[in-house]
Formats: structure tokens, C-alpha cells, sequence
């Protein structure tokens, strides 16, 4: 059975064959689920998790631990600075470089892979990029980065918005004027290449993965059961170090609307911290934002992966199933 098609050239023209993907929202088990068929199957693990690729936040992400690792390969975890804005598109280059490095086959070929590659996480958009290809996007310089990070803080989101409204109306249109980091996307998208970014998300890409061979499991959790489950686990974080990986986030200086200072968690703990909240009160917030990031996660599942994805559900044999 051969695992990996690779046919050279260009990156993103290698096509993973049997792989195994399992979405779910947080706390649900599925980094579990996919240790556990990683050791069945001798297979690899890929995060396909947005927040599980920064770097500092181990705990507070709920990283795999070091025992985990050790268990099976596991790749594209904690590889991201937190001063990154890690976007889907970097993500899907991430895994293109694996696959033409040979990293996920063993082979520095890419040829003859005998194990399934399992991506698991609960970022949407990173499935969707897998399945279906995702569109090119120019480099963009850190000057022109730089330059309309710059004009945020100065101007404000609205006041950007208004500008690209102007420049490119057909994007803005698409945004609400507090989204602030789509609207500086835009921006910087235009700038650097001279096109609307809505010219280039309609040139899709391929897909990175084998649809045919590919087996497609989204964790649909028992909703109670799930609610238990979040708020030991915040608990659990706070002992394993969590305040002490926000102490370290925190005194990196960042700007607080990069994505990995928006992690479920840090901004609750830093007005703890600050003094601004009590600590009770934050933990219970953190508890209360993660149980409905779990609840849009749901939502986008259920309303965004079609068919093909078979649904987990509390009581289902799953020796039998994948």
C-alpha cells in the first residue's frame, strides 16, 4: 500500500495518501483518539490546531505532553513565536515543506510510505485547506507588516476600514469595521501585491491530501459531558504551570491582537494578575469563553464539513470504526 504520492517539483503537488482526519472542538478527546491510532496504525500526527502551533502557551493550549510525544511523531507543534501572525495559508505551506522534505514518510523522497498521516485538531479552516486547496497569497514585506500595524494603533480599525473601503470596496464590504485583523490582511495584501485579496482567494489551489483514500471523523461530544470536561481542565491547567506560561507571554511585550494573546485563558489570567479581576472570577471566565468556543466550534462543523465526515458520537465502538 503505498501511503504518499509525491510527484515532484512544485511544493503542494505531493498528494498524502490514507491519511485520517479527526476534527472535534476542544476538550473532546481527540488528541487522544489520535495517539491512540497513531500506536494502533504506526501512524504520524500532524496538529491541525491554530493555537497548538505557538510556542510558550504548552499548557494552556493543551499540547500533547512529553509523554505523548514520545509515543508516536508528532509535527508542526509549538514551532510558531508567539509574535507570528500564523495564518492557514502558513500552515498549509508548513505541511507542504514536510511532505517534499520526506519528514512525514521517513523517506527524504517521499516515496514508499507505508503509515497513515493523521491531522488532527479544531481549526476549520486547516481541514478545508487540506481537502480542498486553498489560494495563493503574496509575501508580504514586514515593512508593509510593520507600517499597518502601525496605522491600527494610531487610526483604529474603523478608521482602516473606511480606507478600504475606498481602495478596494468590494473587500471591505465583506468585513465588519471592528475586524480588525482582516482588515489589516486586506490592506497589506493590496499594498504588497497591487491586487484585492478577494482576487486572490478565488484562485483556489489543489488539495494537499488524497480525498479517495482519505477517512474523514468529527467528534461530536455529549454536550454535558463536554461542559464537565472544560472546566477540570482549566483547573488541571492552572496546576500544570498555566499562570506561569501567561507570566512568560506576557513579558514578551506583545501586541495584544496577535492571535496567540487571544489564546482562551490569557487575557482572563493577565487582569487576574493585573489586579484588575479576582482570580476566581477570571478562572470562571476563561471556563465560560472556552465552553463557547467549543459551542461555535460545533456549530461550524456540523454547518460547514459535508458528507464525507463520519460523526463520533458518545457510546460508538470506535475499534471498529476507524
Amino acid at each position: 500500500m503505498s501511503g504518499m504520492e509525491h510527484s515532484g517539483g512544485r511544493a503542494g503537488e505531493a498528494r498524502v495518501k490514507n491519511t485520517i482526519l479527526i476534527a472535534g472542538p476542544t476538550a473532546s478527546g481527540k488528541s487522544g483518539l489520535a495517539l491512540e491510532l497513531a500506536e494502533r496504525k504506526g501512524a504520524v500526527i500532524v496538529n491541525t490546531d491554530s493555537m497548538q502551533g505557538y510556542s510558550v502557551l504548552d499548557v494552556l493550549t493543551a499540547r500533547p505532553g512529553a509523554a505523548d510525544l514520545a509515543r508516536a511523531p508528532h509535527f508542526l507543534y509549538g514551532h510558531v513565536h508567539p509574535a507570528t501572525a500564523y495564518s492557514t495559508g502558513a500552515w498549509l505551506r508548513d505541511v507542504m515543506k514536510l511532505i517534499d522534505d520526506g519528514a512525514l514518510s521517513g523517506r527524504p523522497d517521499g516515496t514508499s510510505f507505508e503509515r497513515p498521516v493523521i491531522f488532527v485538531g479544531g481549526t476549520g479552516l486547516y481541514f478545508r485547506a487540506l481537502a480542498e486547496g486553498i489560494s495563493e497569497m503574496p509575501d508580504i514585506p514586514q515593512r508593509v507588516r510593520d507600517r499597518w500595524r502601525y496605522e491600527l494603533k494610531e487610526q483604529g480599525a474603523v478608521k482602516l476600514h473606511s480606507l478600504l473601503l475606498r481602495e478596494d470596496s468590494a473587500s471591505a464590504m465583506m468585513l465588519k469595521p471592528t475586524d480588525s485583523q482582516r482588515i489589516v490582511r486586506a490592506l497589506e495584501v493590496l499594498e504588497a501585491s497591487g491586487r484585492s485579496i478577494r482576487e486572490w482567494q478565488a484562485e483556489r489551489g489543489r488539495p494537499v491530501i488524497d480525498r479517495q483514500s482519505a477517512r474523514f471523523f468529527v467528534i461530536e461530544p455529549d454536550r454535558a459531558a463536554l461542559v464537565d470536561r472544560i472546566e477540570k481542565r482549566f483547573d488541571q491547567m492552572l496546576d500544570k504551570g498555566a499562570l506561569d506560561e501567561v507570566k512568560r507571554l506576557s513579558a514578551l511585550g506583545l501586541d495584544p491582537e496577535l492571535p496567540a494573546m487571544k489564546a482562551i485563558g490569557v487575557r482572563e489570567l493577565q487582569a487576574a494578575m493585573a489586579g484588575e479581576i479576582g482570580f476566581p472570577e477570571a478562572i470562571e471566565r476563561a471556563k465560560i469563553a472556552t465552553r463557547q468556543y467549543a459551542k461555535r466550534q460545533t456549530t461550524w462543523f456540523r454547518h460547514q464539513l459535508g458528507p464525507e465526515w463520519q460523526r463520533l458520537r458518545p457510546g460508538d465502538d470506535l475499534e471498529t470504526t476507524i
